[in-house]
Formats: C-alpha cells, sequence, structure tokens
C-alpha cells in the first residue's frame, strides 16, 4: 500500500486560500503541475484538504467517452404528461435541477410503500468494481423493483420517461429505500468514474448515469431532506414530489447527500437514468 502523503502546513493553508479567493479545483491542480507537484499526488492532495471524492478529481481528467442520450430538462412553471400536471417549483442551471410537485399522487405513494415494504433488505451500493457491497455511508434499507415489474411501476416509468424525454429501456430498476431516524446517506455522486478498475464492467450495459430522480413518498416530520452541498442546496422532503438532476461525468457539483431524518420515517423511490438502453440480471 503506498504510503500517505505528507501535507505540508502551508501547502494545506495555500490550497485553502487559493480556493476562497474564488479559483476552481482545476486552476489548483494546474498551478501545482507549473511549480513541479505530480499531477496523481496534487490530485489525492487536494482531495484531502478540501474533503473531496478523489473519484470526483480523477474523473474530471479522464478522457470523456462519447455522449449517448440526455435527457430534457423540464422547464417551468408546469408539464401535464398524459393529464397528469407536474408543477416545476425550482430550477437551478449548473448542474440541471429541478424541484418537481406532483409528479406521484397520493395513493401511488401508498401503493409503492406497501409494495416494498415484505422486500426491504440493507440497502448496498455498487463499489469500484461493478460489485453490490454493504457501505456504511448509506444505512437505510431498500429494495429494486424490476423494469415494467408490475402496472404501476410501468405507468411511472413511462411518465417518467416522458418527462425526460429518454426511454423507459435507459433507466435502471426503480428503488425504494426506508430510512428510520438517525439514518442518511452520507455526500456521493450518482454517476460512475471513468477512471475506476470497474467502469467498463459498470458500465457495459447501459453506458453512463445521465440523471436521478429522487421522488418522495411520504413526508418525514422532521429532518431527511436531500442536500447539495456544492450549491448551498437543501431540498425538502415532501410526499409526491421529486428531484431531478442531470450530470456529466465528473460533475462535482452534482454531490449530493441524503440527510438524517431526525423524526418520523422517510420513503423515497430512485430512478437513474443511463445513456443507452440499460439491463441487469438479478435485480427484482
Amino acid at each position: 500500500m503506498p504510503a500517505r502523503i505528507t501535507i505540508s502546513h502551508e501547502l494545506r493553508e495555500w490550497i485553502l486560500a487559493t480556493t476562497r479567493a474564488g479559483h476552481g479545483v482545476p486552476d489548483v491542480l494546474r498551478l501545482m503541475k507549473d511549480n513541479g507537484y505530480d499531477p496523481r499526488q496534487s490530485r489525492s492532495i487536494v482531495a484531502d484538504v478540501l474533503k473531496l471524492p478523489l473519484a470526483a478529481l480523477n474523473a474530471s481528467r479522464a478522457k470523456a467517452a462519447p455522449h449517448g442520450l440526455r435527457t430534457k430538462h423540464p422547464e417551468p412553471p408546469s408539464v401535464c404528461i398524459a393529464g397528469h400536471a407536474i408543477d416545476v417549483s425550482l430550477c437551478v442551471d449548473a448542474p440541471p435541477l429541478r424541484v418537481l410537485e406532483g409528479v406521484l399522487d397520493e395513493a401511488e405513494c401508498a401503493e409503492l410503500i406497501e409494495l416494498a415494504r415484505p422486500r426491504l433488505q440493507r440497502a448496498l451500493t455498487v463499489d469500484d468494481n461493478g460489485e453490490q457491497q454493504v457501505d456504511q455511508r448509506r444505512t437505510s434499507e431498500g429494495m429494486f423493483f424490476a423494469l415494467g415489474e408490475l402496472p404501476l411501476i410501468r405507468q411511472i416509468e413511462q411518465r417518467l420517461a416522458d418527462l425526460l424525454g429518454v426511454p423507459a429501456s435507459h433507466g435502471e430498476g426503480l428503488q425504494i429505500l426506508h430510512y428510520r431516524p438517525g439514518q442518511a446517506y452520507e455526500p456521493h455522486f450518482d454517476w460512475f468514474d471513468p477512471a475506476l478498475p470497474g467502469y467498463e464492467t459498470i458500465t457495459r450495459s447501459g453506458g453512463q448515469r445521465i440523471a436521478s430522480v429522487v421522488m418522495y413518498l411520504n413526508t418525514p416530520e422532521l429532518g431527511g431532506g436531500t442536500a447539495f452541498p456544492e450549491l448551498g442546496l437543501t431540498v425538502t422532503a415532501r410526499r409526491g414530489a421529486a428531484v431531478y438532476f442531470a450530470y456529466e461525468g465528473g460533475d462535482q457539483q452534482s454531490l449530493h447527500a441524503g440527510l438524517p431524518v431526525i423524526c418520523g420515517e422517510k420513503w423515497i423511490a430512485t430512478k437513474w437514468l443511463r445513456e443507452r438502453p440499460y439491463r441487469q440480471a438479478g435485480r427484482g
């Protein structure tokens, strides 16, 4: 295992002062390279000082693959999909982010919860090699529906497809997550890092993730919002509403977290979209 890099107090303070002065991470890395620092070590140092995932810095310098399909971003004030009205209550340009009201109605939220409840297990994440793993950053329990598994699932998938201009075949299976008091998901990215060894395995079917839709199935008594720390934004969890955000691989502004539930519980349904048609066996 490589030895941990020692970061001098002067270098740490310079990185902090440079970023506080409005310079981005690419500027800091370029200046360090100009002053003789090894680029690989520089990324590790900057990630350590700024408390950023190293994956984000590695992905930002990786050669971009040809893009597949991209989503369209819902525009305010509202969108009508097959008679279902969805209000756009908040817009952010970078990353493209929308808070959507009324994506699901109360009956749909209640039915999703009841369908998911008997199938809940400890929620997993995908490791660097594309394998499912228990991750201490995610403390919820959850399950996946297969694509088109039930009439309700097909109805929601088609609604999102029409809303975002991406065929339902480009979506991963709908994931339901249940958070109890104190449970959370620490800051993370939904896109896959091209620099990691498992990237080819993860993206073999469907390619890169291009957007996420987090739908709130209930309103927690306290806490449980979705935070975007790079934007200084927290989206409140409200039953039937959703937060949609799109990203390019390496987009650090799409960093987000599921905040701890303080009182009550939180149920969400998450849909990840891919740039090409997606299939994965073994989920359901």
